[in-house]
């Protein structure tokens, strides 16, 4: 496997040139296994299954006209776009965060690495920018939402150091994603 010590990634702030590239990588991903939310009376609890066939999720493109943030500056005081450029040039992930003074929470807006550069250690790579950014804002913790059923995700969050504090049933509702549940994990700013 190459590693991040083997390539010569770049990480910097996103460009607008680099839109394109960003709105063209491929966010998809596969998983032999999900997350199944059970409702109890106090909560809920997470089991992890496995699917067969292996389940393939495609995120819709989101569109740009109904998103009111879709013209603010992805590098303005309160938020960054990291991006990770490979060693052909070619971006080969990205992470937009924002951060909020209210309560002092960064959030992890969108991380995407395409496919030919997963488990490379890119995701961690740029979240580690997320908490430099994080430090620099004062934020007291980081945030993100993720899909039960991304279970590579949760498990690279997991491994990261982030937690389960939360989830919402209804946030996909009448979406693409509809029958998804959305969990959200937390860490404290290191």
């Amino acid at each position: 496997m190459t590693t991040l010590d083997d390539m010569a990634y770049a990480f910097r702030a996103a460009r607008p040139e680099d839109t394109p590239a960003m709105e063209a990588l491929d966010g998809s991903f596969t998983t032999r296994t999900i997350f199944h939310v059970a409702l109890t009376e106090d909560g809920f609890a997470l089991q992890e299954v496995p699917v067969d066939p292996p389940l393939h999720k495609v995120f819709p493109t989101e569109d740009a006209d109904d998103d009111p943030a879709a013209d603010e500056d992805p590098n303005s005081r309160n938020s960054r776009t990291f991006v990770a450029i490979a060693p052909d040039g070619c971006l080969a992930a990205f992470a937009a965060v924002s951060y909020a003074p209210w309560n002092r929470r960064l959030t992890i807006e969108d991380i995407e690495v395409a496919p030919a550069h997963r488990s490379q250690g890119l995701g961690r790579a740029l979240v580690g920018h997320a908490v430099e950014f994080a430090r620099e804002r004062g934020a007291r913790h980081l945030w993100l939402e993720v899909t039960n059923i991304n279970a590579p995700a949760i498990h690279a969050y997991r491994r990261m150091g982030f937690t389960l504090c939360g989830l919402d049933t209804t946030l996909y509702d009448s979406t693409p994603s509809s029958g998804e549940q959305a969990l959200y994990m937390s860490m404290p700013c290191p």
